[in-house]
């Protein structure tokens, strides 16, 4: 089994726009997150990534049906982790910030 080309494109979209700063206009826009923190600190992007991987629907014909939702998501944990003060709303449920590892 493959992964469906709109899980895919879902997922380059992300870490396009992670990779520019762009992610999550614009409730990010002022939070430096992409530049040396990345290099530093990269446990924050590791679990956005895990957040939106985790929030992600699909139809019947395996379209993603929630892109901007897990997005949001994403970009509220990032915001949260750069300006503690942020309260993220709703609270992050345990199941979407699961780490999943990989195996062979």
């Amino acid at each position: 089994m493959k992964v469906s080309p709109y899980i895919s494109g879902a997922v380059r979209q992300f870490a396009y726009w992670f990779a520019h700063g762009t992610l999550g206009y614009p409730l990010l826009e002022g939070v430096e997150y992409s530049d040396d923190t990345l290099k530093e600190e990269s446990s924050f992007a590791e679990m956005a990534f895990a957040i939106f991987m985790n929030n992600l629907e699909l139809d019947e014909t395996g379209r993603v049906t929630n892109y901007k939702y897990c997005e949001r998501r994403a970009a509220q944990y990032i915001k949260h982790y750069f300006e503690p003060e942020y309260q993220v709303e709703p609270a992050f449920e345990a199941w979407e910030l699961e780490l999943y590892h990989y195996k062979e």
